[in-house]
């Protein structure tokens, strides 16, 4: 095998690495108070970044279906991170979705943690490398988006 070939397939295994892994971070935010699966972590971001929004706004900010969206705020009104409020004119069945405080804490504590450990494990990259990681981390969810 070239170097090229065995290089793309050391990637093709990370990225099923990646995939389990965040499997089983989404088994952890069913079973564990508290815990964030990516897509929780996603909409909380977008929520502090873009303030309150309806959940339709919310799917196309955290990139998945409405109905997805809907499952994913009930688990975060639940954990009181986030209220859900039927929008008093138009449509009846329009929610706006806003961080509670508790919600914003868990958002800035979850980005803490991503920073730090993002800081700790990639000390030895240079800018260079690490904008060619993200990269090669965009093209991977092109190719996933594309199966």
């Amino acid at each position: 095998m070239s170097d090229r070939t065995t290089a793309v397939d050391q990637l093709a295994k990370a990225a099923y690495r990646l995939s389990a892994a965040d499997s089983r971070l989404r088994g952890r935010a069913t079973r564990v108070p508290g815990a964030l699966s990516l897509a929780h972590a996603r909409a909380l971001k977008s929520l502090a970044e873009h303030g309150p929004m309806t959940v339709g706004k919310l799917a196309a900010q955290v990139e998945t279906t409405g109905a997805a969206v809907t499952q994913l705020v009930t688990g975060l009104v639940t954990a009181g991170f986030v209220t859900r409020e039927r929008l008093r004119s138009g449509d009846r069945r329009t929610t706006t979705v806003a961080l509670t405080e508790a919600g914003l804490a868990r958002h800035r504590e979850r980005e803490q943690v991503v920073t730090e450990g993002l800081t700790e494990l990639l000390h030895e990259l240079d800018a260079d490398s690490i904008e060619t990681a993200a990269n090669v981390l965009d093209q991977l969810a092109v190719l996933y988006d594309r199966l």
